[in-house]
């Protein structure tokens, strides 16, 4: 399996964690385009695809650059600011796939007015990162069309959803933003073809009828945020950081997974930096750039073996690592890694 520390990818759980997102969002009669900054895989998202899902979403250009080959509709969800070299790369992704940008401004909007991209106007629905308040989508869609721009709909993140008890009430606040979004629009005459939502804590709390599609990621992998927030158990985690155990200072267990494989994200409620997957009264309580500090209770394990830790954001992990190892055998390049721009 390698030196440690490495990704460990269950493709058992993989497969079944898609299979699962897909059926929900059949069930619902959601349209499924799941972003893949979380895998950064082509390889896993052949398998989504193949699953059902009707494109991808990426967050930047060199994401799309990587997936196109895989896909032929991605939509880029994130206000790109684009300058004559992105101009380049975007022309030259449309020449291949249909591609989808977000877009929150009249000044970002001239910067794609010339490009053979459709747009999506994104709202905010209650994270309060990027997004126009949702009583201004319609003015927003209308200027952009007068560039010569197809709007094709709206879209949102729920990302407030990553917090405790907040997943139905941040679907809820989702729903209206759209809503809101959608008929401001219709009063624009800019028809909202897609209406575009969703998140991995809240996809279970999506309202079909208002949404018409969704954009998960994590729910491929699940991580430790994932599993305390309860939308998944243990069982549903594919995605692992083996460790060696180097150390047992402090009568605790230390390991060679650090900042450095995990990643340092530590939500305000999170219970630890991470978890461990067999053990789940285990807690990772420090990091460091190459240590991890590990609560174990009862006995610690012995010096040398081997533990597979979950990281909280599974994201920042992927982006921390060159391949996956495979349960089944085999590695998989994270063939996206450092494409941020």
């Amino acid at each position: 399996m390698g030196t440690t520390p490495h990704l460990r990818l269950d493709v058992a759980i993989l497969d079944r964690n898609i299979e699962a997102m897909a059926g929900l969002c059949g069930a619902a009669h959601l349209s499924l385009r799941p972003h893949a900054k979380t895998h950064k895989s082509p390889e896993i998202a052949r398998r989504q695809l193949s699953a059902g899902a009707v494109g991808l979403t990426v967050a930047t250009i060199g994401e799309a650059e990587v997936f196109a080959p895989a896909c032929d509709d991605l939509f880029i969800a994130y206000p790109l600011w684009v300058d004559a070299a992105d101009a380049d790369r975007l022309r030259a992704l449309a020449e291949r796939s249909r591609i989808l940008v977000g877009c929150d401004s009249v000044e970002a909007a001239r910067r794609l007015s010339r490009l053979p991209v459709e747009v999506v106007v994104e709202v905010d629905s209650g994270h309060h990162r990027s997004g126009v308040q949702p009583a201004r989508a319609g003015e927003l869609a209308a200027r952009i069309s007068e560039l010569g721009l197809r709007v094709r709909g709206v879209f949102t993140f729920p990302g407030h959803s990553y917090s405790p008890d907040a997943r139905a009430a941040a679907a809820d606040d989702e729903a209206a933003a759209l809503a809101v979004a959608t008929s401001t629009l219709a009063a624009a005459l800019v028809p909202a073809r897609l209406v575009s939502g969703g998140s991995t804590p809240s996809a279970a709390f999506s309202r079909a009828g208002v949404l018409n599609e969704l954009r998960p990621g994590v729910y491929v992998f699940g991580d430790a945020q994932q599993v305390e927030l309860g939308t998944i158990g243990f069982d549903q985690v594919a995605l692992t950081v083996v460790a060696t155990v180097v150390s047992h200072a402090g009568g605790r267990a230390i390991t060679d997974a650090g900042s450095k494989a995990l990643g340092a994200d530590r939500s305000a409620w999170a219970t630890g930096y991470g978890r461990v997957l067999e053990l789940p009264d285990a807690r990772i309580v420090a990091l460091s750039e190459h240590h991890s500090t590990i609560e174990w209770p009862g006995g610690l394990p012995a010096l040398g073996s081997l533990v597979a830790l979950v990281p909280n954001h599974v994201c920042n992990a992927v982006n921390l690592a060159d391949s996956y190892h495979l349960t089944d055998g085999g590695t998989w390049p994270v063939s996206a890694r450092g494409r941020n721009n």
